[in-house]
């Protein structure tokens, strides 16, 4: 039996081998992922636009969605209705710039986190740290226990993220998540 498994490839352009670019039009091409969330912390804004203009015109050619990530202006530059917000930069953001995205979402790490998240409107939350992580370096993962607490106590898709694999996806997606998000899998 085949079960669908909604995955995330969230970039990070550091760890990726070769051209960056190259790597998410092979993402894009692919079956593998359904969704990339362009998440390149360690730009400006203005060299984010770029980027973003660039993987958005890779990920339309291939009908591949993607989420913009942090960036309100580059993204509301770009018309683009898709974001992820860290979620103290959405409570900073003034409520009438958001209303021009059809989806936003934002990355969660306790139960007040998410509830604060769907108050103020999320489309989906990515929950996490799961598993141990080299993003997290040092800090313990929050586990499978938390997952399923957050996906059982709000209405919205939640995305497990942090440490998933192939070998554990269906694990998090067995605590109720409506997916898993994947970076070091999918960036090499």
């Amino acid at each position: 039996m085949i079960i669908f498994m909604y995955r995330i490839a969230v970039t990070n352009r550091n760890l990726c081998r070769g051209d960056f670019l190259s790597h998410v039009r092979e993402l894009a091409k692919g079956s593998e992922y359904q969704a990339i969330l362009l998440r390149e912390k360690d730009m400006t804004e203005t060299e984010y636009r770029v980027l973003a203009e660039q993987v958005l015109t890779i990920c339309s050619r291939y009908g591949k969605k993607c989420i913009l990530h942090n960036f309100v202006r580059a993204a509301e530059d770009l018309g683009h209705p898709c974001l992820h917000l860290p979620l103290p930069v959405w409570e900073e953001t003034e409520k009438s710039r958001l209303k021009t995205f059809s989806e936003i979402g934002t990355s969660v790490h306790s139960l007040e986190q998410a509830k604060k998240a769907v108050s103020l409107g999320a489309s989906y939350i990515t929950a996490g740290h799961i598993y141990t992580t080299d993003c997290k370096r040092g800090l313990p993962p929050r586990g499978l226990s938390f997952l399923r607490e957050i996906c059982t106590e709000v209405s919205i898709p939640v995305y497990g993220i942090g440490g998933i694999n192939r070998k554990n996806e269906e694990l998090v997606t067995g605590q109720g998540a409506a997916g898993v998000c994947i970076m070091s899998g999918a960036m090499v």
